[in-house]
């Protein structure tokens, strides 16, 4: 089986999908039996391509059936069809009595898409963040200020890597990475009740934070 490029590249451009006006399985199926098409010969063939190769993820969840996609499909030992201004336009709307019934269809692959689309769950926005915590003096005892900070507990917080960082004069600080998921944890309340821990903390800063 292989496909008619000609009449892809012809039907492509007035259109951007197979079918209708969001990706469907007629895509999918004329993408699958394709490779790469020339620019430079095929310039709306290899733009829908290239379009539909974004979707390769969502494949198998697009709407619809591969039907309209068939057409393109020829047998190996078939002759090209011949440019011919009388030749059948096999995807023209003229036929009005499927017009009605062909635009609900559709409407509902659209809704049926976009409601699927909408229901899935997005992952949750985190956040690494290495947070610096200045003990009082160099006779602050580290280690349970450490086990301080560690002992804040929270939904959305993972407490990481650390290790002591020289300041000077004898006195290190406590350099700790802490992953949050941003709409459950708030850096502020958290250095507040870092901050409680009086004995051992002075102050914390936010030395960094990049986004996952």
């Amino acid at each position: 089986m292989s496909l008619n490029l000609d009449a892809l590249e012809q039907h492509l451009i007035t259109r951007s999908y197979i079918e209708g006006y969001t990706p469907s399985q007629a895509d999918v199926h004329v993408y699958n039996l394709l490779t790469a098409p020339e620019p430079s010969k095929y310039p709306h063939s290899a733009r829908w391509y290239s379009h539909i190769k974004s979707y390769t993820a969502e494949h198998a969840d697009l709407p619809g059936t591969s039907t309209a996609g068939q057409a393109f499909v020829q047998s190996a030992s078939a002759p090209a069809a011949a440019d011919d201004e009388d030749e059948v336009d096999l995807f023209a709307d003229d036929d009005e009595e499927d017009d009605a019934e062909a635009e609900r269809l559709k409407a509902e692959r659209v809704a049926a898409y976009n409601a699927k689309k909408a229901n899935k769950p997005k992952a949750a926005a985190k956040s690494v963040v290495t947070l610096e915590v200045k003990p009082w003096d160099d006779e602050t005892d580290m280690q349970a200020l450490e086990d301080s900070v560690r002992s804040i507990e929270q939904e959305g917080l993972v407490w990481g890597a650390s290790k002591l960082v020289a300041v000077g004069y004898g006195i290190k600080k406590l350099q700790i990475t802490v992953v949050v998921e941003d709409e459950l944890v708030s850096l502020d309340d958290l250095q507040e009740k870092v901050a409680e821990f009086d004995d051992y903390v002075q102050s914390s800063d936010i030395a960094a934070m990049q986004k996952l």
